[in-house]
């Protein structure tokens, strides 16, 4: 029988790959985008020092969201990031989609950041 590997397996080694390349340095961080059912997360990670430099999400209190799950969600997950990073002066970042299609949440959220002025 022919067992189905889990498409999260699948993604989490798409992960892993393009996570051997992309590397964030202090100077240019690198930009995560985790995507679940309900919600969107992104942190900008200074690999070197292993550190979490700035992070943004749908649970935050700040945005106060009903739905975490569109579209329009991951937009202002984007912008918020993007003003964090500027407070925290990182205008350049390395994108690293994790795993997923660059397409959707994570293609509305990725261009919404580089709207309010991170550069990658």
């Amino acid at each position: 029988m022919i067992k189905k590997v889990a498409r999260n397996d699948l993604r989490q080694a798409r992960h892993a790959r393009v996570k051997e390349k992309l590397v964030g340095t202090k100077e240019v961080p690198r930009l995560n985008v985790f995507r679940s059912n309900k919600n969107i997360f992104a942190q900008i990670i200074d690999d070197d020092a292993r550190v979490t430099l700035v992070s943004a999400s749908t649970i935050d209190k700040e945005l106060k969201l009903e739905n975490g799950s569109n579209v329009e969600a991951a937009v202002k997950v984007g912008e918020l990031l993007a003003k964090r990073a500027k407070k925290a002066k990182i205008k350049k970042v390395v994108f690293d989609r994790g795993g997923y299609l660059y397409h959707g949440r994570v293609k509305a959220l990725a261009d919404a950041a580089r709207e309010n002025g991170l550069e990658f």
